[in-house]
């Protein structure tokens, strides 16, 4: 009778134990998908962002007029080589 309870006992405790593996698991997996997920848009926003930019930059350039561009410790001044070429 106490081998049944002992038995018992155990198989409640391995129950448990599997119960909490497969939330911690389960857990891992959705705070890792919802990782992904956020880099995901982060990186959508980065590319739009990158497209703005040189869309403005290029809209500038068509002015005629020198857009300054700044990088690290240099300096340029873009213009379109439309702007430079005589008109007839």
């Amino acid at each position: 009778m106490q081998k049944m309870n002992k038995q018992k006992i155990a198989i409640l405790v391995l129950a448990i134990l599997l119960i909490l593996a497969i939330a911690y698991i389960s857990m891992g997996r959705y705070f890792q998908n919802k990782e992904q997920k956020q880099l995901a848009v982060f990186q959508q926003g980065a590319q739009y962002g990158y497209q703005q930019a040189i869309i403005q930059i290029m809209q500038q350039a068509l002015t005629c007029q020198q857009v300054p561009m700044f990088a690290q410790n240099q300096t340029i001044n873009l213009i379109a080589v439309e702007c430079l070429q005589p008109k007839d």
